[in-house]
Order: C-alpha cells, then sequence, then structure tokens
C-alpha cells in the first residue's frame, strides 16, 4: 500500500476522532489471471492480490456504537448501534458494506464493542478489482486485530465477507474476491477450489510483470447478465444430473447435453473448458512455462468472447494489441465479470514499456480515452499495517 494512502487514512481518523488509532489494517483488491466465472459454478479460480487496496484505522469505544468515517466520499460519517437493528442506507452505498461485515459478524457470534474507524482506499472504482472485497475483507480484519477475535481465521472472515454481500448488500457475488483479499500470498497467485475452499499458492516467476489495463470502458449490463449466466449455468448443471457443472468435463457434457439450448450449452462449454485451463495455468506458470500460460489465456478470452459473450469489441481490441507485443512471452485476456472493466496481461519485466506504448498509441476507448495502464506484485493478504 502506498505512503499518501496510509496518510489520507490517518488524517481522516484524526481528524474525526482526535486520537490516535488503535490499529491500521489492511485487505487488498485482486486481479484474476484466469478462471472467469467458474467460481459459483463449484470450479478453479487463479488470482492474485494486487497492490491496491483499503486501508481501516481503528480505536476502541467505551460504547456499543459505530462511527465510521469515508475519506474518499467526502469524510462522509455513518454511525450506528450494534444494540439496535442495523439497517441499509440508501443515501450512502458504501456505508452497507461496513454495516453488512458488522451484522455478519454478530450473526457468528463475535463478541463485539463499539469502534471509530476511518477508512480509504485506491482500488480503481468500476474496474473489476474487487473494490467491494476489499472493503469487506478490511472491515472484518479490523475488528478482529481491534478485539482481538482470534478465532476468526482468514477462510472464516472471507465467507462472513462473501455473505456481507450477498445477504446484507444484496450482490449474490462468489467467494473469489473475499478468499483472495483475505488469504492472498506476497509472490504467489492462489489457486482455489470454490467448492472445498483449499487454496495452493503457486509462484509467480521473477521478473514476470502483472499488468492491469483499465479499458475506460463502463461495466453496463453486468448485474442483469451475471444473474441470467448464472441461471443458464445452473439449468445446464440440472439439465446433466451434476450438482455443478465442476462435476463435468468436456466429453461428458457433450454426451449429456446433445439436446440442450444451443446458447445454454455454449455457456456451459465455458465454464467446463475454463475449469481445465486454470488448471493448467497453474501448473504452467509454476514451471515457468510463459508459452503454454499464453496459449491458456487466448484460449480463455476466446471462450468469454464466443461461447460465454461476455466481451465488447474494445476489451477484444485491447487484447489482441497487448497480446501482439508479448507474442510467445506472457498472455492477456479480459479478466471480471465482463462488459467492460480490465485486461489482465503477463509478461517479462522487460516488455512493460513497450506494451504500455503500444496501448498508448493504439487504443482509445468508446469514449475516446486511453486506457489507465497499472504495473503490480502479487500481494499478501489481510494484515496489519500499524
Amino acid at each position: 500500500m502506498n505512503s499518501s494512502l496510509l496518510e489520507r487514512t490517518l488524517s481522516a481518523f484524526r481528524t474525526h476522532f482526535d486520537v490516535v488509532p488503535h490499529c491500521v489494517v489492511q485487505a487488498p483488491g485482486r486481479v484474476n489471471l484466469i478462471g472467469e466465472h467458474t467460481d459459483y459454478n463449484d470450479g478453479f479460480v487463479l488470482p492474485c492480490a494486487i497492490g491496491f487496496g483499503t486501508l481501516v484505522a481503528a480505536t476502541r469505544r467505551s460504547d456499543n456504537q459505530v462511527h465510521v468515517v469515508a475519506a474518499d466520499y467526502d469524510h462522509q460519517l455513518d454511525c450506528f448501534d450494534l444494540d439496535q437493528p442495523i439497517t441499509q442506507r440508501s443515501d450512502a452505498p458504501w456505508a452497507n458494506y461496513v454495516r453488512g461485515v458488522v451484522v455478519m459478524l454478530l450473526e457468528h457470534g463475535l463478541p463485539l464493542r463499539g469502534a471509530n474507524l476511518a477508512i480509504a482506499g485506491d482500488v480503481p472504482q468500476g474496474a473489476g478489482l474487487s473494490s467491494s472485497a476489499s472493503l469487506e475483507v478490511a472491515v472484518g480484519q479490523a475488528f478482529k486485530s481491534l478485539l482481538s477475535l482470534d478465532s476468526l481465521d482468514a477462510t472464516a472472515l472471507a465467507l462472513l465477507a462473501q455473505r456481507a454481500e450477498n445477504r446484507f448488500v444484496g450482490c449474490n457475488c462468489g467467494i473469489m474476491d473475499q478468499l483472495i483479499s483475505a488469504r492472498g500470498e506476497s509472490g504467489h497467485a492462489l489457486l482455489i477450489d470454490c467448492r472445498t475452499l483449499d487454496a495452493r499458492p503457486v509462484p509467480i516467476p521473477a521478473g514476470l510483470a502483472v499488468m492491469i489495463l483499465h479499458s475506460r470502458v463502463r461495466r453496463g449490463l453486468v448485474e442483469s447478465e451475471y444473474n441470467t449466466r448464472r441461471q443458464q449455468c445452473e439449468a445446464a448443471a440440472q439439465h446433466c444430473k451434476v450438482l455443478a457443472l465442476r462435476d463435468l468435463d468436456l466429453e461428458l457434457l457433450l454426451q449429456r447435453c446433445a439436446d440442450l439450448d444451443p446458447v445454454v450449452l455454449r455457456r456451459a462449454r465455458h465454464i467446463v473448458t475454463e475449469n481445465q485451463r486454470t488448471l493448467d495455468a497453474a501448473d504452467a506458470l509454476e514451471r515457468s512455462d510463459l508459452q503454454h500460460l499464453g496459449a491458456l489465456m487466448e484460449q480463455s478470452h476466446a471462450s468469454m468472447r464466443d461461447d460465454f459473450e461476455i466481451t465488447v469489441p474494445a476489451i477484444d481490441h485491447l487484447v489482441d494489441i497487448v497480446s501482439a507485443v508479448i507474442g510467445a512471452q506472457g498472455g492477456a485476456r479480459m479478466t471480471g465479470g465482463g462488459f467492460g472493466g480490465c485486461v489482465v496481461a503477463l509478461m517479462p519485466l522487460a516488455q512493460v514499456d513497450t506494451v504500455r506504448a503500444a496501448v498508448h498509441a493504439q487504443y482509445r476507448s468508446p469514449d475516446g480515452e486511453h486506457a489507465l495502464v497499472y504495473v503490480t506484485d502479487a500481494s499478501a493478504g489481510a494484515g496489519i499495517l500499524a
């Protein structure tokens, strides 16, 4: 996390609470290297935590009030009482992520007390890099650190954060975003089994850059199309008489789904093939086989474009520009829910400037904007910063 973000967090805390915080915690955003829309199909994903995230400065109170100031929203203040029903705020959507986490911590039976919190983040908004999960996990980590809730391990924290988004905020997301934010390891991606929540750290080779390119395409249709894709996947699994599409390989899918609606079959084919690509990509990354990894990322993007139909022309063009420069030394693909957002690319550090220059010269969003380019390391998951 950068020093300016820490200073912004501490400044908001000092301004509103006029005391020194007991702790400052962080939780990162994430980028998914491969494995798109597989998480809610009980499948496999390969994300890494990134060097952008959310900081929370916190101190204990002597009462059961929670006071929260959001440095990123003009220092807007939210206050609520742990002894009273905690409801949504329609006028401050950011506050619902905080409130939702607190509700889930209480439902989990944890002994909460009042707290003062100041929150600031630098995860690019609307880019599909999981600013919401970063916020949720950071709030949970703040209460864990502040109140010494040692029984709350990283996986349990991620599950409560996901539950807050599902049940309180109202977004039916999978577990990947919260889990990588809570359990990320520096220098590693994490191969996550979204059914068992087992996770295997996969080292990212030295000298390999993780580049995130924000297309500046506003992510329209995400919620409605996400729900439609989820329903189509569930319908395919039910038709094939399996618990989830994770339980099929391509041969079995084609055997059992010959009479399935062609669109639903394409959706299922993406999930089944993407699961295998994700497993293969983790192995390729571990072997530093960048040529095979790049081919798998290319196949993943084509599957999202043609079978799952969640890319847009500007994203496809951006992937083509980056891939042409990288060649066989890495790969690029859309990352995130789709219909805009970001491209992720893996490449040798020596290629970063060349890729950046090509994108600057050849890419404009539909509104005429340059892509925003970030180069990041695989970062550690949530924890105490100070």
